[in-house]
């Protein structure tokens, strides 16, 4: 059964907080709120809770995975941005938003778009996830908790218990959060193309 924690959603208690790292440390796989929907999330290097994401949305190998950042810092060492497209990301981040990028030595291989060699990264505006980075020290893994054969991802934490209890090791309830994905923006090849309108606005990517 996965562990559940009941948070607040603008002043997380550090405690639960400390668990649920606990259980990304240990090799879990956790659903956490952000700032556009619920998510799946567990620490980079975790090739079985990479496949564990897989068969939960029956994803095939093209899909892209999204690194979770704190800071721009940590962006900067997952994937490579020149100057003009640094600034644009920069404009809406932290925000709902999505950006696929030419993955660095430091993503490992199986993260990554077999041909492409892109990964999504991404630095959420939710004081959930933030405290959760904070308290990780390191990207998270991710992937938009959207369950096979279904349109909306999930939003409300007690239903994701009931539904996942036996597939995840913890979810952390922040009450409900919006209902729509972030917005993708790809830049992999140098020009932003959007390949998944959601929360964010794409208008300045159009």
């Amino acid at each position: 059964m996965a562990r559940f924690f009941d948070v607040h959603p603008v002043d997380p208690q550090p405690r639960a907080i400390s668990q649920a790292v606990r259980i990304l440390h240990e090799g879990g796989l956790i659903a956490y709120p952000t700032d556009s929907c619920y998510a799946l999330g567990a620490v980079m290097g975790n090739r079985e809770a990479l496949e564990r994401i897989r068969q939960i949305r029956q994803l095939d190998d093209k899909h892209h995975f999204t690194l979770v950042c704190r800071e721009f810092a940590q962006l900067g060492q997952l994937v490579d941005m020149p100057n003009d497209v640094f600034r644009a990301i920069k404009s809406v981040t932290p925000g709902p938003y999505t950006f696929i990028l030419p993955a660095t030595r430091e993503v490992p291989k199986r993260m990554l778009h077999p041909k492409k060699k892109t990964v999504g990264v991404r630095i959420p505006d939710h004081a959930v996830v933030r405290a959760l980075l904070a308290e990780l020290g390191e990207p998270l893994l991710s992937s938009t908790l959207l369950l096979p054969g279904e349109d909306a991802p999930l939003t409300d934490g007690w239903e994701i218990k009931e539904r996942l209890d036996l597939v995840v090791d913890a979810v952390i309830d922040a009450g409900e959060t919006g209902s729509e994905p972030t917005t993708v923006v790809d830049f992999s090849s140098g020009v932003a193309e959007i390949a998944r309108y959601g929360a964010g606005d794409p208008s300045r990517f159009e």
